[in-house]
């Protein structure tokens, strides 16, 4: 039987059966192979996921925000979404990648929390009977690399009106990373984002693709803005 071709190769992002087919660790293994990336093996991966867990109460949904790919491509099963608040917390590009959208020899970025200031995102609720299954596959997907450290934070959301504040799973920058790079200026974040490419496609097709949901969400946010009017000035 011929062996199915990863969305990723085709689509430019990665899916649910990517994930649970094992596509994903297959790339990323034979990325580790050849000495581009390290793997998070699935069994700190398990251990990592559980005490973030250990820390929420048991017997309840749990809440996963999404503030950069999540919100166009949260592959996951959810019973609610609600746009969402983090203070305390701002997207950054500041990580670098050399397998999604980037190579070795010319690496991309891609969004972390970093601390301070504030952003806005979309939160999803994820029903109790589903939570191993769905975190599983999520931690599978960002926590491969370990260039995370989840967090539980406090989200102000929005629902029919109401503000409400519930606590959540966040994916923070892994300051000790070897992919992180810090604070970077405009230009040469612009100048890395529109040059850069990788298995899942142009690095500025990530930027483009969040800048555009957020702003369909009502959810602008203008440095992102701002820097997608820089690369495309460089790739127009």
């Amino acid at each position: 039987m011929k062996k199915r071709l990863p969305s990723f190769k085709t689509h430019g992002q990665i899916t649910r059966a990517d994930v649970e087919d094992g596509l994903l660790e297959e790339m990323i293994t034979e990325s580790e192979k050849n000495g581009h990336f390290q793997r998070m093996p699935e069994t700190e991966r398990d251990k990592s996921r559980w005490e973030i867990l250990a820390q929420l109460p048991k017997g309840q949904d749990v809440w996963l925000y999404a503030y950069g790919s999540l919100i166009w491509s949260p592959m996951i099963k959810y019973s609610e979404k609600r746009h969402a608040k983090l203070f305390g917390y701002h997207r950054q590009f500041c990580m670098r990648t050399k397998l999604g959208r980037g190579t070795p020899e010319q690496p991309g970025l891609t969004l972390a929390l970093e601390p301070g200031g504030s952003n806005r995102g979309i939160a999803y609720r994820i029903p109790e009977m589903k939570i191993e299954q769905e975190l599983k596959l999520i931690w599978n997907r960002e926590m491969i690399g370990g260039s995370y450290v989840p967090k539980i934070v406090k989200l102000h959301t929005v629902n029919g009106g109401k503000r409400d504040v519930v606590s959540a799973i966040a994916f923070a920058m892994n300051r000790f990373h070897e992919n992180y790079v810090g604070k970077l200026d405009p230009q040469t974040m612009a100048k890395v984002i529109a040059l850069a490419e990788g298995p899942l496609g142009k690095c500025r097709d990530y930027l483009f693709n969040t800048v555009s949901h957020l702003d369909d969400l009502g959810l602008s946010d203008k440095k992102l803005s701002k820097l997608a009017k820089l690369v495309r000035g460089l790739t127009n």
